[in-house]
């Protein structure tokens, strides 16, 4: 089995909260532990708050979260101007209000990786290895073969 939400939202801080819920109730009907979904909420938080904070010029962003087998991989969409990811800036202080988003995202996601569109915007991907609590139905419906499309 594999499962994709994906959600066109306004780039309004009122959304986020909107995709946090949908992802972590499917997240928590399949089993998903409660450590992973709190990293996955955060890791998804960062992301559309930068698209809401940096992506002036779009009126709105796309979310789109696959889970397939052991893995949550979610691209955050916008089309604002973009953002060059050189991985050299300077990193915010741990005390810092603001500024941590990146730092916060590396932390918690297994794997993150940007893009900058050519028609304009960016893409953040973020994945993250999900573990499941005992018996859950995540466990076979994501990573039972036998349920895989031949």
């Amino acid at each position: 089995m594999e499962a994709t939400i994906a959600l066109r939202l306004p780039r309004d801080a009122a959304s986020v909260p909107v995709i946090r819920q949908m992802l972590d109730s499917s997240l928590g009907a399949l089993g998903v532990q409660a450590h992973i979904r709190d990293d996955i909420q955060l890791m998804l938080s960062e992301a559309c708050s930068n698209v809401i904070k940096h992506a002036t010029e779009s009126d709105d962003y796309m979310v789109r979260t696959e889970l397939s087998r052991d893995r949550c991989v979610i691209k955050v969409v916008d089309a604002g101007g973009g953002f060059e990811f050189s991985g050299t800036r300077q990193q915010a202080a741990p005390t810092a209000e603001s500024g941590r988003g990146l730092q916060i995202m590396r932390a918690l996601a297994d794997d993150i990786h940007f893009v900058k569109r050519q028609e304009k915007g960016s893409i953040v991907c973020l994945e993250k290895v999900l573990h499941f609590v005992d018996d859950a139905p995540g466990a076979s419906l994501l990573l039972d073969d036998e349920h895989q499309l031949r």
